[in-house]
Parts: C-alpha cells; structure tokens; sequence
C-alpha cells in the first residue's frame, strides 16, 4: 500500500498519508505528495486540495534515520514549495501533532484547519537543527518575529487555540469532524480570485520592533550558553526581516547545512535514540507480565520521600507515606503541599489540581497501611543496617506480590534483597534529587530480581515521566559510580596546587551547571559527617568543624549572600594550601586542560568499566544516566558519546600521560583494545 493517496469529493482532492506511526516525511510520503500536487494540477476538475493524515497525527516531523545518508529526491523544501506554488487552493487538516517538517508542509498551506486538540511545533532546535525546508522565512510571515522567535527558538510546541490566535491556524473544528469540514472549507474557498500564501506575506516581519533580537538574546542567554542551534535559528529569522525570501532560504539552508554536519547535532540526535534504546531491556521477553500498580507506599517523608510520593500523586496513583514521629509526617506532607502549591502559582497547574493530588495522599506512622500497596519504595538513611530493618519489616508487612523497593544511591541491592523471603520482589529504584523533578530513574536489577518486576518498574518510569535506565549492582550503580572517580581527582587537584574555584570553573565552562565543590556545598558538607568520630583528616571535615556546611549556613567551599551566589573564600583557600602543605604534595600551577582531562577521562574509563563488567547494557544508557542526572552537556551527547567524538585513543594517551597522578586507576581494557583499533563505544 502507498504512503500516500489520492481521492476526490466533487471538486475537492483529498491527500492523505498513511505512514505510521507518525506519518514522517520519509522519501514515500515526500513522493506521494509531489506526485499528488502534480495531479491537482492537471486535473481541471479539482479546484481545491485538502492534505490530511490518517493514524493518530498529521505530518509530526522528518525522518530521522535519513539524516546522514544520501538525499532522495525530492527534498521537503522542493514538496513545500510545490505545495505552496499550487494555483489551486491547498487545505492542511491537522490533527494530533504538526511538527517540523510537518508544521513546514502546513505552511506551504494555503490554509490551516486543526483539531482544537491539537498542537503545532517547530522542535528542530532539540535535535541540534533549524527548520530546513523554509520554516524560518514562513512562519515570522505568518505569525510575525516575537512569535516565531519564540517557537523556533524554544523549539516548543503551541496548542491549536494559541495557533489561532496567532494567525497560524484559520479554523478550530473537532477530531472527529476534522476531515468533513476541512473539506467543505476547502469548498467554500475554492471560488476565491486568490489565496494567501506564506512566503510572500511581509506586513508581519516589517512590524517587528527594532531591538526584537538584541532583547531575546538577553533575555535568553543564560538558558542558550553553548549550544550552536539557538543562535542559528536566530540568525535565519533576522534574515527573514533583512532579505527577500529568496534570498532568506539561501541562509537558512547554509546554517541548517552547517549544523547537520557539525557535532552537536550528532550528538543530540544520539540523546534523542539512546532515550528510545534506554526503554529496551535486551534478555527480557516482549510477552512478559506488567503488574498493576494501582496504590504505592514509601517509608520516608524527607527530601526524598516526599518528592518520590509526588511523581505518583501527579499521576493520579493513590500513596501512603509513613513516618515514625507525626512531627516528621506533618513536615514532610506540609512541603509536598507547598510545593504543589508554589507549582499552581506559577501557573502550571490548578488550584483543583493541586487537591486532587494531595486527595491521592495518605499520611500514616504504620507499616500496618502499607500492607495493601502494590509496590512499597523505602527512602531511609543511607546506612545498610537500617535499609535490612526496614526491608525485614516490609517482608512480614507486605502482601505477597508486591514490589519492594530501595531508593538506595550506592548500596547492595542484592544484600538487601537476601534480608527477605522474596527476592525475586525486590528492585532498586533510584530516585534523583529534587525526586519531583530529575527525570533520571536508575533501576537497579539484583541478580534474583524477576523479569515481571522489572518489565513493570519500566512501564512505570514511563507512566510518572521519567527516563529509566536499567543498572546492575555496583557501589553506586552507574552514575554515582562514576561520579566517585571524578571527585577523587578533584580532591586530588586541590592537593596539588588548584583551588575550588579553578576545578569548578573548568566544568562549567565544559558545559555543566555547576562543578564538584558547588555540588557539595548544595547537598550539604555534614552530609554524612559525624562530628564525635570526625578527625579532620579532610578538607570537607575541617569546613564542617568551623559550621561551613555549605549553602544552608552561607558558607561551605564558597561564602554565600542572601541570594546564595557564590564567591571564593581565602579561608577555604587557607585550609587547602595548609592540607596540601602538611600531606607533601608538591604544589604547582594547573593547566584548565589537564583539569578538565583529569576529572573528564576517568569518568570515560570507568563507564568502560561498568560496560566490561555488565553493569550498563549499553554506552548510551551511560550517557543517558549523566544527560538527566547530573547535568552533563546535552550538546556533547554523554561522557560516552562525547568520548567517542574526540577519539578513544585521544582518552587513552590523556590516562596515560596523567598516569602518575592517578595510582589507583585500573585502565579499561575494551577501551584500550577499542582506542588501539579506532572504534567507538556507540555505534
């Protein structure tokens, strides 16, 4: 069957593309609707066209698998042109979703019909792109430069009712009468002497205000630092105002050349497949059982706690969290009130919202009420003996067939499992902090852990928002793990001769938001620190000594003001010089390149590791766990991909030559076998 057909209604011709699943404007389709427009154009009988799409949405963006290979004709920009040079007037039906090139082809349009459901985007700038097929000169056309601005820079969607009033869509119907009256519009309009068309409109951009740009890029520039594609779109728009249209497609199609070639978008269109491959688990069965989950239990309302119950709560999945004092239980259900409300404030949810979602909530200081859950997630204290009190309980307490859980971020899921009579129950589910908000769940598999529970735990991620990555047991799993390797070599650093806010400045300007002594003064310095058996044999015990606990005291490895921004502090910088003075390291100037090379390449050798030992299923999972954890650059596509973008052998020799300063590092043999043989860790 042909991805796109043809048929009349009396002087009407239907278009309809039938590609699932989301009817991408892969080469058929591409074909089917130039050999389409050709029929409009010689058949006197039609005099009009509606373009539609069967499935579940209209046109919802390119085919990205065709990106990299040779072109096949024709090419989006030439199908939108002919769409638009049509003499006969051209009807897009929209529904589901219009995005990209899917939203280019509605352009080319002569009108816009959609479904009050649905939304119309140009997200391209997520794949490290710009709309290539005339979107930059159209729609500032249509909608003018403030607008268009927003949408393709931002690269977010509109709803069909913001469409309209923005001039993007000239008529609301609903689905189910979308094809009907898109039809007798086009009927209705058929008759008209002329038709509006895109490209050639111009009262629009001429009424955009003077300093549109310089005001955007100020406003936005701390949320577009590094990234090559925001100002790439930007540059086409102000093209769009400068030039004839003619002349604004030739720029357009120079940038998005450009970035089609350039690394960044390689690597964000790596983080947009790994997402997808990070959901496929490769030894588990396609038929196996996904259990109900209809009520959750967590034991802990802190930080943790409450910020696991939320993401339930949110997805109107009833949760009984309990605690062992009522002051503790009234605190923490206190904070997922106000944080519910602080959302509503905002404006991005409703006041009735936020109380449907503390309906779902169940406040107990019992294990008792857990009894009834079908998956009880614990997020106690970090401490072994605790989490098997805990999990001793809940194996007495919990109905057979419920998931038991851990939030644990570094210990033995295994170890804990074996406390009880089931663990085949018993999984890992890291949860990342603000838990409300990180959209990293790591999933940690224990040796026993049965495939249902796991086939269940992913569709669950997937139900509360969240990117799930499935980790093996490790000390500190796949991220933490990590993590561990680039903070022994920033500490290693600060004995050396750097300072805080040297080490910290050099993974910002990588890409991060922030480095390894901002993160310790945000989580906070004492964590874990006991003052009766300190003794002050680190940096971080005599800060916690003198009360420099980080942001919640004002100072920690930085001074703080009342805005909590950050400034260096001589006295840290005293304790380091004095620690590094006393411990015999030799002091000297560090380069910024061998301290991003320092804190950068043991995290790339110690993902070879976990992929070694099978930890990770694959290098972009790895990536995906530092993309949505901990802030790694998106635009450099993961630790792993990132690795492979600047040469393994590159890695490799950085290990060596730095070998000295890094006694206890075990180089990763795949990676020195890949490195020796110019392969890559994806792909």
């Amino acid at each position: 069957m042909s991805a796109v057909s043809t048929r009349t209604d009396g002087n009407v011709l239907i278009v309809t593309t039938d590609n699932p699943p989301v009817n991408a404007l892969g080469a058929a389709v591409r074909q089917g609707l130039s050999a389409a427009m050709e029929q409009a154009r010689n058949d006197d009988a039609v005099e009009a066209v509606v373009i539609r799409c069967d499935g579940r949405t209209f046109h919802a963006g390119a085919d990205i698998t065709e990106f990299g290979k040779p072109p096949v004709e024709p090419g989006l920009p030439t199908v939108v042109d002919t769409i638009e040079s049509c003499t006969k007037p051209v009807v897009a039906a929209i529904h589901g979703t219009a995005l990209g090139g899917g939203l280019e082809v509605a352009l080319g349009c002569h009108y816009r019909i959609a479904a009050k459901s649905a939304k119309l985007g140009l997200p391209e700038v997520k794949l490290g792109l710009l709309p290539g097929a005339g979107g930059t000169q159209r729609l500032p056309r249509v909608v003018g430069v403030e607008a268009a601005l927003d949408m393709i820079v931002t690269g977010n969607p509109v709803s069909a009712t913001k469409a309209e009033t923005l001039g993007l869509v000239d008529r609301l119907t609903e689905a189910d009468a979308l094809e009907a009256d898109a039809i007798a519009f086009a009927r209705d309009i058929a008759g008209r002497d002329s038709h509006p068309v895109s490209s050639r409109r111009d009262d629009r951009i001429h009424a955009a205000p003077d300093d549109v740009f310089a005001k955007f890029r100020q406003k936005n520039a701390r949320k577009l630092k590094g990234f090559d594609a925001p100002e790439a779109c930007i540059q086409t728009i102000e093209a769009a105002v400068a030039k004839p249209y003619e002349e604004g497609v030739k720029v357009e199609r120079e940038l998005f050349m450009a970035l089609m070639n350039g690394t960044q978008s390689a690597a964000l269109r790596h983080v947009f497949f790994a997402e997808r491959a990070a959901q496929k688990i490769d030894d588990l069965p396609r038929d196996t059982e996904i259990l109900p989950i209809r009520k959750v239990g967590i034991i802990g309302a802190g930080t943790m706690g409450g910020g696991i119950a939320m993401n339930f709560l949110s997805a109107d999945i009833p949760v009984t969290i309990v605690e062992m004092k009522q002051e503790a239980l009234d605190r923490g259900t206190g904070i997922i009130r106000k944080n519910y409300e602080n959302t509503a404030k905002k404006g991005r949810i409703t006041d009735a919202q936020v109380e449907q979602a503390m309906g779902h909530l169940t406040p107990s200081l019992s294990y008792d009420d857990l009894a009834d859950c079908d998956l009880i997630i614990e997020a106690v204290f970090e401490l072994m003996e605790i989490k098997k009190e805990v999990f001793t309980k809940l194996d007495a307490i919990a109905k057979p067939g419920a998931i038991l859980a851990s939030n644990t971020s570094y210990l033995d899921v295994n170890e804990i499992a074996a406390c009880t009579s089931r663990p085949e129950w018993v999984i890992g589910l890291h949860f990342f902090s603000p838990a409300n908000v990180m959209k990293l769940l790591e999933i940690v598999r224990g040796d026993k852990t049965a495939a249902n529970v796991l086939a269940t735990s992913m569709k669950l991620a997937k139900t509360i928002g969240k990117v799930a990555v499935i980790s093996g047991v490790c000390h500190g799993f796949i991220g933490n793990r990590m993590l561990s390797a680039r903070q022994e070599q920033a500490n290693a650093l600060l004995m050396e001769g750097a300072l805080p806010d040297q080490i910290d400045r050099v993974l910002l300007d990588f890409g991060f938001p922030m480095g390894p002594f901002q993160m310790g003064d945000l989580a906070g310095l004492d964590l874990g620190w006991k003052k009766e058996t300190s003794s002050s044999s680190t940096v971080r015990e005599v800060l916690c000594e003198r009360g420099r606990w980080g942001q919640k005291t004002g100072k920690g490895f930085y001074d703080y003001d009342d805005k909590r921004q950050r400034t260096p502090s001589e006295e840290v910088n005293a304790i380091v010089r004095d620690f590094a003075r006393k411990s015999g390291k030799e002091q000297r100037e560090i380069s910024d390149d061998e301290i991003r090379e320092r804190l950068l390449y043991p995290m790339v050798n110690e993902g070879a590791l976990i992929l070694e030992e099978g930890i990770a299923q694959r290098a972009s999972d790895i990536d995906m766990v530092w993309l949505y954890g901990y802030g790694w650059p998106s635009y450099t596509g993961g630790p792993m991909f990132w690795a492979d973008t600047i040469g393994l052998d590159t890695v490799v020799a950085g290990l060596e030559k730095h070998g000295a300063r890094m006694p206890g590092l075990k180089l990763s043999a795949m990676m020195k076998d890949k490195a020796e043989k110019g392969g890559r860790f994806n792909g």
